[in-house]
């Protein structure tokens, strides 16, 4: 899962950047309006979280931008007010969801999570293939009754795959969705994340290569 953090406390962006990827999520983060609204265009996020109150362009302005060239993220708007004139009008713009600061961060994650699902076609909280099971929610995975110590890269992956439902996926898909925008594209860490991957997973092997296509499950 891929999200993007717009939000001018530098600290408080940086401080939720953190926590997500504890939670097993790639994080890009931008701290004025016109360079959030430019990876947001530039990339196709899960969920963008949007701090209302931005410099250089208000949040209200980035929203109305985004919901008009349809991008695919969800977004939930953060700000200090919390009337109930804010949250209509905030939703009212075409934002998802709506969450007045201070928020408590297990109910951040629990919203992104949900609106990622929201982002998909109709994926399930739960995927499962054969003895594999995958809690998108809980972030975590089994493989029969053997829990998958996994690590963020790792879940990500699976969780692309799997909602993939065997369609081939791409190693620069896979780079774009689970990786920040701190990746090389020329890296080899898609091949050894996966290679990695299929090692913790074990026997009988799950994830295929596609000759000159990428990976599915």
């Amino acid at each position: 899962m891929r999200v993007l953090v717009i939000d001018d406390d530098a600290e408080l962006a940086e401080t939720i950047a953190v926590g997500l990827r504890r939670e097993r999520m790639a994080v890009d983060l931008a701290v004025d309006g016109p360079s959030g609204l430019d990876r947001a265009l530039a990339t196709d996020y899960d969920v963008i979280v949007l701090d209302r109150d931005l410099p250089g362009m208000h949040g209200d302005d980035v929203c109305a931008e985004l919901i008009a060239v349809s991008r695919r993220g969800r977004i939930i708007m953060l700000t200090a007010a919390g009337s109930m004139d804010d949250v209509v009008g905030g939703l009212g713009l075409g934002a998802d969801d709506y969450l007045p600061k201070p928020f408590d961060f297990p109910v951040l994650v629990a919203r992104i999570t949900a609106l990622a699902r929201r982002a998909q076609p109709a994926i399930p909280p739960v995927l499962r293939h054969g003895d594999l099971r995958v809690d998108i929610g809980r972030r975590r995975a089994w493989r029969g009754d053997r829990q998958l110590d996994l690590a963020p890269k790792e879940f990500g992956v699976l969780e692309l795959l799997l909602s993939s439902a065997g369609r081939t996926v791409s190693a620069e898909e896979l780079l774009e969705r689970v990786w920040d925008e701190h990746a090389d594209p020329f890296t080899h860490a898609v091949k050894i994340t996966v290679s990695r991957l299929r090692a913790k997973l074990g026997d009988p092997p799950l994830i295929h290569t596609v000759a000159r296509s990428g990976y599915r499950i």
